[in-house]
């Protein structure tokens, strides 16, 4: 029988049809084979394989059997699972007989003929391709390994951890393609061998170390895998990843591990160990060892340091292009594989620590979260993509051509044609034109990431006066040209910087970039603020803040516009400048000017809440407090950076604080939930849920907070009093819930690297500091119904369910509107709103200078317009029950002007300084200021107020 060629190109027919007639000659029974070839969908495949793969053809020759029964097994024509693959490993490894290194090589080639056949036939995509192939190498591991392991316990014993006292396991630890899943079709694989703890082994003729054991281990896994045989290799092993590359230790304990990595750990090996994966060992023990090694692969936060060695592996990179000749090498030539792989790894190095979404292994995976991240657009994304698919294919047709590693374009005509054939193209130079092109678009992208800062256009002015703004030779001269007002002041202030113990203790490195950074912080101060002198004194304390840290000047010598905008944005509030001298971390928000002058709505902000969230583990409770610290510092600096930029009205400032705070709030009690669940289980309730609501008051409950407002909470819970939790450790109800309230208080002030998130007052629940934590729905009523004062309804007015359960809140909102709708003597409200007023005034403002206006406490002010909305609300609600219904003065004053309660001036009047006096208390708050202004600056307002208290009071 002859094949069906006439489809390939001649010199490809040839070649088919040769090796056709070789795999017939050594076969035991040619018509069997003859009829696999002649039967769907075999007959249509097997000429083009045949041609395009001398390692298949030679398969079929030296093994015609073997190549009969895959002829004729359906799995040529459909994927493999990684455990069906793993399953038929172990079943052939379990027959009589089997011996480890012959049945190890002749799955592999089965295995691999059967990919290769998947692949250039176009059964398979990319993806598949290198999932399959990764699949195989863990499997061949996996079984390997135990087999060897248990080979040497018999002659030594079983190795134990000293200090656990526990049995050890090697654990193998995947790098490179394998350990991200996407392995070629003949490549190597990197690993690096760890074991937990040393010891020593027990039990066997003879006792040696863990480390010795594992070493015999690791060498016996080596050899079964990679030792060259007559039934070829499994798969090359290369070990030059691990610590002290080729001369170091084969094995290292954790310990070991953890020691050379924070001691001796260099930036190229952070990159190698983005893509490592343990494909052996015990589930604990596996993840005790990632968690060690994490810190050092991704730095807490956003990393720039790592820019100038990443610049210097770049350049690395392009050198050895040129000095090796590889310009037609699909894997390391310009434009090729390892540059798509370096574009993803760079941003994994500088932002993985902060952005979780990139700590992933998948090349394609990565670059799509670089689009959500705003790391690359999308159109680079999809180009990287394509270019990557497309690399990769023509990497499996190189190597799957002869099973050789190599991503050499070939230089012959045959194997050229059998190329072209299987990437779909015409002809060789067809496919070439395709090649260039691809190379063309990977290598653009390469060579603008990481680029050197862009070059001012007096470049040369700039670095001759760079000495006379810093250090040494500083000079007020340089300084008063630049437009310093206090030349004098200012040099002082740098000469100070400059000789403080702080910065004289620096590092090299250090002291090499806070050199670089100082005079481009003084010229940026002197061209984007209009007070170059108030500039530069606010950011001097964040300077000394991150001396140490030089990171973070890293990220600002690398993207000038996050410098104009950190100095634009300081210089115009004190609250700014002091925020980001606390939390250098927000630094990293000033790289997206549009999200930076942009505040998010309540639903975006949930959104991006959870995203911060998802990959954080469950049990970490430190790990959640310190995003939701991130998250909370982030959003409130754009919305005082919107307001600042005049981009958000004075209601919207509230809304969007409020808003975060909310937010927040939903999570810290998801995580106080959590954390307690785990440890107790759950309570028992009726409906599921929580069975518990959090109530905002004052601000929170009003939506007015301002940028440095506490919370004013109240907790309640409506599960049943007699229940208890189902977990092991059961506590009854009432216990749980006062826990999780507890919690909820611990994780909102806990004081950490970024502070706290807010402030808690729980003084507003019934009896105050005195009451129980969490009372339930029955007992917060009977409370709210017979013993509360009427400053408690006050405060009930500004009432408003935050966070947890609907159902509770339901309930205590009806509750509400109930104790506010109450008909009461409207004479003695008055008398006793009047006196509490003129309590709280006597505390906190006891005496008001004339020419000064407290905005909040002051007569005519904030509070005064608060208790009118509060006592109007208790006055009037059981005639006017929609003035029940909103927490808020604004609207509150808005309907009693509809309702004709109050006149419509007077209300609008009280609506518009109430909004007044808002505005200015923010602006306050951003400068840095107390709560006083000049009492001229609102003398119409504060005589419209206090108008409108005498004429609701009848008291001056």
């Amino acid at each position: 029988m002859t094949l069906d060629v006439q489809s390939l190109p001649a010199p490809l027919a040839e070649q088919a049809q040769s090796a056709w007639q070789n795999i017939l000659e050594r076969a035991a029974d040619p018509a069997a084979l003859e009829r696999a070839a002649a039967a769907q969908p075999v007959c249509g495949q097997l000429p083009r394989m045949l041609a395009c793969s001398r390692f298949v053809a030679e398969y079929g020759r030296g093994q015609p059997q073997a190549f009969l029964e895959l002829l004729t097994d359906t799995a040529l024509q459909q994927p493999l699972s990684a455990q069906a693959l793993h399953a038929s490993l172990r079943d052939a490894l379990a027959a009589e007989g089997a011996e480890l290194q012959p049945v190890l090589r002749r799955f592999r080639q089965r295995q691999m003929v059967r990919i290769l056949w998947r692949d250039f036939c176009r059964l398979a995509d990319t993806l598949e391709t290198i999932g399959e192939t990764s699949a195989l190498a863990d499997a061949c591991i996996r079984e390997a390994l135990p087999r060897v392991q248990a080979g040497l316990e018999e002659r030594f014993g079983q190795p134990t951890g000293r200090r656990s006292g526990q049995p050890q396991q090697l654990i193998v630890i995947a790098m490179g393609k394998l350990g991200a899943g996407e392995l070629n079709v003949s490549s190597d694989i990197d690993l690096v061998f760890a074991y937990p703890e040393a010891g020593e082994t027990s039990g066997g003729r003879r006792c040696i170390s863990n480390e010795e054991f594992f070493t015999r281990v690791g060498q016996g896994l080596i050899a079964a895998l990679d030792q060259q045989t007559a039934d070829g290799f499994v798969f090359r092993v290369d070990m030059r990843l691990r610590p002290y590359g080729e001369s170091g230790a084969l094995v290292h304990s954790f310990a070991a591990l953890d020691e050379y990595y924070q001691q001796q750990g260099r930036d190229w090996e952070r990159y190698a160990l983005i893509k490592a994966r343990p494909v052996t060992g015990e589930p604990a023990r596996v993840a005790e060892l990632m968690q060690s090694l994490r810190p050092f692969v991704y730095r807490r936060y956003v990393d720039f340091s790592v820019i100038e060695s990443l610049r210097s592996m770049k350049q690395m990179i392009s050198a050895e292009v040129r000095r090796r000749g590889l310009q037609d090498n699909v894997k390391l030539g310009h434009g090729g594989i390892r540059e798509v792989e370096f574009i993803a790894q760079c941003f994994q190095l500088i932002r993985g620590g902060r952005d979780l979404a990139l700590q992933q292994r998948e090349l394609l995976v990565v670059l799509e979260e670089c689009v959500a991240l705003g790391c690359l657009p999308r159109a680079a994304v999809d180009e990287l993509r394509a270019a990557y698919l497309f690399l990769r294919d023509s990497e499996h047709a190189i190597q799957g051509y002869q099973d050789r590693q190599t991503q050499e374009l070939p230089v012959d005509d045959v194997p050229r044609a059998a190329m072209a054939l299987v990437m779909g193209c015409a002809d060789w130079t067809a496919y070439r034109t395709t090649l260039d092109a691809q190379l063309q678009v990977v290598a653009g992208h390469f060579d603008a990431l990481i680029a050197p800062p862009e070059e001012e256009a007096d470049s040369g002015a700039a670095e001759d006066d760079a000495d006379l703004l810093w250090g040494e030779h500083l000079e007020s001269a340089a300084l008063a040209a630049l437009g310093y007002a206090d030349a004098g002041r200012a040099c002082e202030s740098l000469r100070a910087l400059h000789d403080s113990p702080r910065v004289v203790a620096l590092q090299a490195e250090g002291r090499q970039r806070l050199d670089q950074f100082m005079p481009q912080l003084v010229r940026a101060c002197a061209a984007e603020s209009a007070a170059p002198d108030l500039a530069l004194q606010r950011l001097l304390p964040l300077v000394v803040a991150v001396a140490r840290r030089s990171a973070y000047l890293v990220l600002l010598l690398e993207n000038p516009p996050a410098l104009d905008e950190l100095v634009r944005l300081c210089g115009d509030s004190p609250w700014i400048a002091e925020q980001m001298s606390r939390h250098p971390a927000l630094l990293d928000e000033l790289l997206d000017r549009a999200s930076l002058y942009r505040a998010p709505g309540r639903d975006e902000l949930r959104s991006l809440l959870s995203q911060e969230v998802a990959r954080l583990a469950t049990d970490d409770l430190e790990a959640q407090m310190d995003a939701l610290r991130y998250f909370k510092a982030a959003q409130v600096l754009r919305v005082a950076a919107s307001e600042i930029a005049g981009r958000l009205p004075v209601m919207k400032v509230s809304d969007n604080l409020t808003w975060i705070a909310e937010v927040v709030l939903e999570q810290v009690l998801a995580v106080a939930w959590a954390d307690l669940t785990r440890k107790y289980g759950e309570p028992a309730r009726e409906d599921g849920g929580y069975a518990f609501a959090v109530f905002g008051y004052g601000k929170l409950g009003g939506i007015e907070l301002g940028y440095g407002s506490d919370l004013d909470l109240v907790f309640v819970h409506d599960a049943a009093a007699q229940g208890s939790t189902d977990g092991g450790r059961s506590i009854a109800n009432a216990v749980f819930y006062t826990r999780l309230a507890q919690r909820m208080i611990h994780i909102l002030e806990a004081r950490m690297p970024l502070g706290q998130l807010y402030e808690v007052d729980m003084r507003l629940r019934p009896d105050g500091d005195s009451g129980v934590l969490v009372p339930g729905v029955e007992g917060f009523a009977r409370y709210q119904r017979d013993n509360a004062w009427t400053w408690e309804h006050q405060a009930l007015v500004r009432a408003r369910h935050v966070a947890g359960d609907r159902q509770v809140a339901g309930r205590v909102e009806d509750l509400r509107r109930e104790i506010l709708c109450r008909e009461r003597d409207t004479a003695a409200l008055a008398d006793e709103v009047v006196a509490m007023r003129r309590r709280m005034r006597e505390h906190l403002l006891p005496r008001e200078a004339p020419e000064r206006f407290h905005l909040k406490q002051g007569s005519g002010g904030i509070v005064d317009i608060e208790f009118m909305a509060q006592y109007a609300v208790l006055a009037w609600s059981h005639a006017h029950p929609q003035l029940a219904q909103w927490p808020d003065n604004v609207r509150i004053l808005e309907a009693l002007g509809e309702a004709g309660l109050l006149p419509q001036a007077t209300a609008d009047a009280l609506r518009e300084a109430y909004l007044a006096y808002r505005g200015a208390a923010h602006q306050l708050a951003l400068q840095r200021e107390s709560g006083e202004v000049d009492a001229a600056l609102f003398a119409t307002q504060r005589d419209q107020v206090r108008a409108a208290w005498r004429s609701l009071f009848a008291e001056d």
